[in-house]
């Protein structure tokens, strides 16, 4: 397999890795996630049915309001929250997300995580270096 590193910043430090939950189309803040399992339940989302538990989690961004973090903490409180978050770029949602999860966060990235890294990839965020690594493909 050719290594896939894509370099950006960490915004929050720490290493952390797990399968990549990954979609272009973010996913609703106000009933997109189930607090109690951590499972997408957004009617036709890409992710609908997968559970957000110790995933590496790459969304494009959010939508809503500052109310989008509320869900992903309740989710991360009842143990189903990711292990890492990646967002190209930070928006006040995002950062707010990524300041109350207080899990490895990586954004600014110099290349397309959307056309390098295909959902259960095994990926690996380091915050401190700001380094996102695909460690072993889905069905490789």
């Amino acid at each position: 397999m050719k290594s896939v590193v894509i370099r950006g910043r960490g915004a929050l430090g720490g290493v952390a890795e797990g399968p990549a939950l990954i979609s272009r189309r973010t996913i609703t803040g106000w009933g997109g996630v189930d607090i109690r399992t951590g499972k997408v339940k957004e009617p036709g989302h890409p992710l609908e049915g997968m559970s957000l538990k110790g995933s590496v989690l790459i969304l494009e961004g959010s939508r809503g309001s500052n109310g989008w973090s509320i869900f992903f903490h309740a989710a991360q409180v009842s143990g189903c929250g990711p292990a890492a978050l990646v967002f190209p770029r930070l928006d006040s949602r995002t950062a707010v997300t990524a300041a109350v999860l207080n899990v490895p966060v990586l954004t600014d990235l110099e290349d397309d995580p959307f056309a390098l890294i295909r959902i259960g990839d095994r990926v690996r965020v380091d915050g401190d270096r700001g380094v996102l690594t695909v460690i072993k493909r889905m069905g490789v």
